[in-house]
């Protein structure tokens, strides 16, 4: 910016303010360390490609949930009521919402107003359009996942990162980064992808204490894992705040193509979230609705969650006690995914690739944060971890060229 100022004969200043606005516009995008490189055309970001998987491969890569612990929907088909849905009709489920206000409320998060979504980025998106102008700033997690930082920089909106730990957001990072003039701020209270952090009772607490110092800020919690993250759900809702919403989806637990989000807001955040999408989607389709209610409230469905939430714990415990018994560095407390520091993303990935394991680099996740992998060990058997943490030790030690 500096040359560019320079050559042009301006302030420094009016070439980081034309940056911003072009940044704004979507004719440019920043990458990092990489530069800022001119968007010729529509791109497909890089959380809506699927990432590479080499044939021959153990997928550890693309993040979903085991699909042999997805719910039977065969069971659940002759619940859906019949007759046709018109226009003019309510638009949610009474039913459906009436049971997700149940299931917020057991986890302390008021639930007057309720509002049923094509899936968590679908909410977190008519969120932010709700109540940001483009230009705003967004406090985000770093690492983040691919598709909030997507949305973000396609809708106009800059990132400010914060720093996180096992316990999830660290509170002097937050601080620090609300304090540059966020105007909201989005947190995934547990199995925080990539890095699988999850906000216990006194991290929450901290983080309370935190956000009361900023009462205009739009608080986001990302609850996309639900009854499988493998950790209590522990709000940073503060009763004072005003603009807040818990979003939860069922994409994880029940099944990513029902594409079914649930969100508990504040009346107004809510109300607005209902008016936009009656111009655009109008309503989530009510056999998806009754279909994700029939699996959620079904008393043999909430036995089969409890036993897979268990079955992710058993798998994610047993990849981590092998992959610490050989001095790995590895951090995952919650969800279907491990995060894993390493200095070279891409020769580590080609490593473990000859290995026959495809797991993800990190440079999507990541804003500021330190290079790592990601390994998704949701349908990855115990049986197997001991080999996987073999195969990644060898691919760490020294080579000729330097450490992977």
């Amino acid at each position: 910016m500096r040359d560019l100022a320079t050559t042009l004969g301006v302030s420094p200043a009016t070439v980081a303010s034309a940056y911003k606005l072009l940044r704004n516009r979507g004719l440019v995008a920043g990458y990092g360390r990489r530069g800022t490189r001119v968007e010729l055309g529509p791109v497909t970001p890089a959380s809506v490609a699927r990432p590479a998987v080499p044939a021959g491969t153990v997928d550890l890569a693309t993040g979903n949930p085991d699909p042999a612990l997805l719910a039977p929907f065969k069971s659940a088909i002759h619940f859906i009521e019949g007759g046709p849905r018109l226009y003019g009709d309510e638009p949610d489920h009474a039913g459906l919402t009436a049971f997700a206000s149940t299931e917020f409320e057991a986890d302390g998060v008021p639930a007057r107003s309720v509002a049923v979504l094509s899936g968590a980025m679908d909410a977190i998106e008519r969120i932010l359009r709700e109540h940001l102008r483009t230009g705003d700033r967004v406090a985000v997690e770093d690492p983040s996942f691919p598709g909030i930082i997507d949305l973000l920089a396609a809708s106009g909106y800059g990132a400010v990162h914060f720093a996180l730990d096992d316990d999830g957001p660290v509170p002097e990072a937050v601080s620090a980064a609300l304090g540059r003039g966020c105007s909201a701020i989005i947190v995934t209270p547990r199995a925080q992808n990539p890095t699988g952090a999850a906000v216990g009772p006194e991290r929450a607490r901290q983080l309370r204490r935190v956000l009361r110092g900023f009462p205009d800020l739009v608080l986001i919690e990302n609850d996309y894992a639900g009854p499988v993250a493998g950790a209590p759900f522990h709000t940073l809702r503060n009763p004072s705040h005003e603009r807040w919403a818990v979003v939860r989806s069922t994409s994880k637990f029940l099944g990513p193509d029902l594409r079914v989000t649930v969100m508990a807001g504040d009346d107004t955040t809510v109300a607005r979230v209902r008016g936009r999408q009656a111009l655009a989607a109008r309503w989530v389709s009510h056999i998806l609705q009754q279909l994700v209610l029939a699996l959620w409230s079904d008393p043999s469905s909430g036995r089969r969650l409890a036993r897979v939430g268990e079955i992710y714990a058993q798998r994610r415990n047993a990849a981590l006690a092998a992959l610490r018994a050989r001095g790995i560095e590895v951090r995952g407390r919650s969800g279907f995914n491990l995060w894993v520091p390493v200095r070279d993303e891409a020769r580590l990935v080609r490593a473990l690739a000859d290995r026959g394991w495809a797991v993800a680099p990190g440079e999507r996740f990541r804003l500021q944060s330190a290079p790592a992998i990601r390994i998704t060990v949701s349908a990855l058997q115990p049986a197997d971890a001991d080999r996987l943490a073999g195969d990644l030790a060898e691919a760490l030690r020294p080579t000729a060229t330097g450490f992977a």
